[in-house]
Order: C-alpha cells, then sequence, then structure tokens
C-alpha cells in the first residue's frame, strides 16, 4: 500500500521548499538556503527512485490497447529528454538574455545593424532546439 503513496510523498517533498521560499520572498528575505533545501530534495528523491526502483507500476497503451509496462530504464530515458530540453532552454534564456539588449542598443546607435544584431539572438535561442532534438532522439531511442 505504501508504493501508491511514494509518488505523493515525493511530490510533497519537492513542494515543501516552494513553500518556504514564497514565505521569504513575501517578508523580503534571501532564499538562498530554501533553493539549496530544494535542490537537496530533489537531489535525494531521485536518488531514492534509483536506489528503490518501482518499475512495472507504470503502464501506457500500446497500439492493440493491451498495457505495457514501462521499466525504470525508460523513466530515466524520460527523465533525461526532460533534463536536455530543460536545461537547453535555460542556456538558451541566459544568452538571449545577454544578446538582446546589447542588439536592441546596437540597432538604436546604427540601424542597419539590425540584421547583424539579429543573427546574435538567433544563435542564442537555436540551443532551444538542439535541446529538444536531443530529447526527441532520446524518446524515440526508449521507445524502441
Amino acid at each position: 500500500m505504501i508504493i501508491y503513496f511514494l509518488p505523493l510523498i515525493a511530490v510533497a517533498l519537492l513542494c515543501v521548499p516552494f513553500i518556504f521560499t514564497a514565505k521569504k520572498l513575501k517578508t523580503g528575505k534571501a532564499c538562498k538556503r530554501a533553493f539549496i533545501g530544494n535542490l537537496c530534495s530533489f537531489g535525494g528523491v531521485m536518488l531514492i527512485a534509483l536506489i528503490l526502483p518501482i518499475g512495472n507500476l507504470v503502464s501506457a497503451a500500446s497500439e492493440e490497447g493491451a498495457a505495457v509496462a514501462l521499466t525504470t530504464g525508460d523513466g530515466l530515458g524520460y527523465l533525461a529528454a526532460a533534463l536536455a530540453v530543460g536545461l537547453a532552454c535555460i542556456g538558451s534564456g541566459i544568452a538571449v538574455a545577454a544578446g538582446a539588449p546589447a542588439a536592441i542598443g546596437a540597432v538604436s546607435e546604427d540601424p542597419k545593424a539590425f540584421v547583424k544584431a539579429l543573427i546574435f539572438v538567433v544563435l542564442g535561442e537555436g540551443i532551444a532546439l538542439y535541446g529538444l532534438l536531443i530529447a526527441i532522439l532520446i524518446i524515440s531511442g526508449v521507445q524502441q
């Protein structure tokens, strides 16, 4: 019976630090410790998921309508795809956050530099597309 409550416990462990972060942001204090606590709880949940694999509890419908059991390896493949997209989008956001203001400044001084400035912004956004491509490749490998 506890096997069915483990995902609920994992979600609760991951959400508790967000509550503390919201309280600290409301009072105006720094939320560095809450963020570190969130990372530690996420790492703990992932470690528990690797040590105590609860495989074959999740199933997906196949083309014939029969249930197909997903293994722990499939779950880690989906986690890898999610990390590929998530981290690539974070990197893309950082690149665009640095490049877009510089491009706006360059265009305001010289309107002819619009295309050159736009290229740098588009290169930053391309990182997210690479992450999406890797995620598609990982998911297609998991489904085989």
